[in-house]
């Protein structure tokens, strides 16, 4: 857990003068009078009429559809108990900033200052039509039960109260990834959950919905087992729990032979003595926070075969509610639901166990310290910082709302899965773009991958596979590979070309030597080059044994690029290649050409890597506006090097007539609209989103620094020009890097 004093929360607080966490932004422009006179009188009259007619309009000109209330009175304030409404309001501010992070949904904190659960109902329905969901925060048990049952009965929108439900729906999840683990089965197990107030409670009834049987678990609160016949601490919710006196009182004697130990009481219950007496491969949830019901180090000294999670961030398995409640509101809002059933929380629960057993993205892992991330006892919950669980968990539970006839708005799935991913950004949208249109090809476009041996480009390959984006080829040495696999724990059977085994050797050596013997090249050159993967895969493309080339993982870029011009040459019609990288600025799309191929180019070459780079804008359905860049506006300082840009632009614009053209102009006039509109209206281009630098060096650097300090998102190199399809990775390329290239790759293939 992350190390801060006393100052440094207060001072997190109120930094740069701005108490608190949350802001309200307008989501419409308000610059102009007409602006004001729609936002508000008299233009905000006609939604209000609308709304009046027909009240579901409110979700279609107002943000409902898109608002929480968080609600509280401040009576158990996570470890802090009862500390009064306003004191509750830091937390609740919290809540609502996980809410706008994970899953893009605003929010309102309401702290209700009563401790009289009928008031708060009150209040609650009172304001209800503001909202299009009511997340319950921080109130005791059992008024917590009370409150919500009567909202729930009263409201026609989502009412949940997270702390009973949320480390229900992670814990189950977590729990039934570890009993597979272990070679248990829901049915056969013995739960102990030690606590009984709102979270035991839930999370013995969705435990029960998985399968444990309701007889075989066992509450343990302050005064003891919970039992029929018991009369001290008693209400209705335990009574529904309470199980046959056989004269367990203890936790002590609860806990023996139990396969599964939940805690969600206080810190260190559960003792060493306690974890040797529970059956073999326990398991132990020990969520009370901060400090759990034991450290897992006392339970691993105590038993080698446990799997444990905590709440705390600091151990594996972190039960962790934000991977709950923002999907569980995001796909609730999102289809409109009328409430979150019981059905709608067990299929977010197994979305998340689901999700746990996938790949894990290497942003992921870095997010995490680097080390390795995979399935088994250190890893059965996904991660909070893991962007698929908004992609996994929400769509499951809008689903499941639609299936279960608490959903008035009817969504295609697929469909709303790609606009989730859109929420996450620009780069998920143009990542979409690649693989939709990979897809379309049926997977059936082979794509070989010089780097086979490499983990990242096998989990690249298994994912490649699994989307029906393409049908991967390895090349490395099988055995490696299949060693990989197995480390990796991926169940997966890829096509490997061995290059010591290749069968096509002799024929494949002939046609090197047969494209190079003019080349300085001999059969026995050709013989020891043959093996090497880039030459092999290239010539499998060559050979028609693969449609696409993919390497650069592991080498410098002229090492992949040189045998690819080699071998392939340019396209058709094309005297060079260039490279482009596509870089996205917030909502925004730049392609920056030439990167990575060209080092000085002529005003010929600088033509032809514009017309490259604004045809391909094109296949990616965006209308291209070049720019020719220089350190000079239209002549505004004559100088060699700026004439050579503006003798490219003079070519261009006869070559191509139909690609809006122009320059030499500076950085800035290619991307701000106003100084063209001020300055130089004769432009035939403003707002340029395909930029042509002067040299590679220039261009290369540009790109670098907008990445690194303008936090742009930088999506390639791809290669155009090329006479086959061939792409080239960056060295060290994370593995959704990988898969973005080898959608590019498909894409080239498909349009040859």
């Amino acid at each position: 857990m992350a190390k801060f004093t006393r100052e440094d929360a207060l001072e997190y607080h109120r930094l740069k003068g701005k108490p608190g966490k949350v802001a309200i932004v307008p989501t419409k422009p308000m610059d102009t009078q007409r602006d004001l006179s729609l936002a508000y009188s008299p233009g905000v009259a006609e939604p209000v009429l609308e709304i009046e007619k027909n009240p579901a309009d409110a979700y279609e000109y107002t943000s409902k559809g898109n608002l929480v209330a968080v609600i509280s009175n401040g009576t158990a304030i996570l470890g802090l108990g009862d500390r009064g409404a306003l004191a509750s309001k830091p937390v609740m501010e919290g809540k609502g900033v996980l809410f706008k992070k994970f899953a893009d949904i605003d929010v309102f904190d309401i702290e209700v200052n009563s401790h009289d659960p009928d008031e708060i109902i009150k209040v609650v329905a009172a304001i209800s039509p503001t909202f299009g969901g009511i997340n319950l925060e921080d109130i005791k048990a059992p008024e917590c039960f009370y409150i919500e049952e009567t909202l729930k009965g009263m409201l026609d929108i989502p009412v949940f109260h997270d702390d009973q439900h949320g480390t229900a729906i992670i814990s189950s999840a977590g729990l039934a990834n570890a009993l597979e683990i272990v070679g248990k089965k829901h049915g056969d197990i013995r739960l102990v959950i030690s606590g009984a107030g709102a979270s035991a409670i839930s999370c013995a009834e969705l435990a029960i919905r998985w399968g444990v049987k309701r007889e075989n678990i066992m509450l343990v609160d302050t005064k003891g087992v919970v039992y029929k016949g018991r009369k001290e601490g008693m209400n209705k919710y335990k009574e529904m729990l309470a199980v046959e006196d056989k004269g367990h009182r203890t936790l002590a004697d609860a806990v023996k032979g139990a396969d599964v130990f939940y805690g969600l009481s206080v810190a260190n219950v559960l003792s060493p003595e306690m974890v040797k007496s529970m059956a073999q491969d326990p398991i132990i949830f020990a969520m009370a926070n901060p400090d759990p019901e034991i450290k897992p180090e006392l339970a691993r000294e105590a038993r080698k075969d446990v799997i444990i999670a905590t709440g705390r961030s600091d151990y594996a398995n972190q039960v962790n509610n934000v991977l709950g409640f923002p999907f569980i509101f995001r796909g609730a809002l999102d289809v409109r639901a009328s409430a979150i059933n019981e059905e709608m929380k067990f299929a977010a629960s197994k979305a998340l166990a689901a999700l746990a057993k996938e790949d894990v993205p290497d942003s992921v892992i870095r997010a995490y310290g680097g080390e390795s991330i995979k399935f088994g006892r250190e890893y059965i919950i996904p991660k909070p910082l893991d962007p698929r669980v908004l992609l996994w968990e929400a769509p499951a539970v809008a689903e499941m709302a639609m299936k279960t006839g608490v959903a008035r708005k009817t969504i295609d799935i697929d469909e709303y899965r790609e606009q989730l991913a859109y929420r996450q950004g620009k780069g998920e949208q143009v990542r979409y773009f690649f693989q939709n249109k990979a897809r379309s090809s049926g997977g059936t476009k082979r794509v070989v991958f010089a780097e086979g041996e490499e983990q990242k480009i096998i989990r690249a390959a298994y994912q490649v596979k699994e989307e029906g984006i393409a049908t991967p080829i390895l090349i490395g040495r099988t055995g490696v590979i299949e060693e990989q696999l197995k480390n990796l724990g991926l169940e997966y059977k890829p096509i490997i070309v061995d290059p010591g085994k290749f069968d096509k050797v002799e024929t494949y050596k002939d046609a090197f030597y047969q494209l190079r013997q003019r080349k300085g090249m001999t059969k026995v050159d050709a013989a020891k080059l043959v093996s090497d993967p880039n030459i092999l895969g290239l010539l499998m493309v060559k050979m028609g044994d693969a449609d696409a080339f993919v390497s650069g993982l592991t080498y410098d870029y002229p090492e992949v690029i040189r045998p690819s011009l080699q071998i392939h040459h340019t396209a058709k019609g094309a005297t060079r290649a260039a490279g482009v990288y596509i870089m996205i600025v917030e909502d925004r799309v730049y392609l920056f050409t030439d990167a990575t191929v060209n080092i000085e180019p002529t005003a010929e070459d600088l033509s032809e890597i514009a017309c490259l780079a604004a045809d391909f804008a094109k296949r990616l359905e965006i209308d291209p506006r070049v720019a020719f860049l220089s350190f000079s506006n239209f002549g505004s300082t004559p100088h060699p090097l700026s004439d050579k840009v503006r003798r490219a632009v003079e070519l261009t614009k006869s070559r191509r007539p139909d690609i809006p053209v122009d320059g030499e102009m500076q950085a800035d006039t290619a991307v701000v609209e106003e100084i063209i509109e001020q300055r130089y209206p004769f432009s035939a281009v403003k707002d340029a989103n395909v930029l042509v630098f002067p040299s590679l060096e220039s261009a290369n650097i540009a790109y670098k620094l907008l990445a690194r300090l303008g936090k742009a998102k930088p999506i390639g190199p791809i290669l155009l020009g090329m006479g086959a399809p061939v792409h080239v990775l960056q060295t060290g390329d994370d593995v959704n890097a990988i898969v973005q290239i080898a959608s590019v790759a498909v894409m080239d293939a498909m349009s040859r």
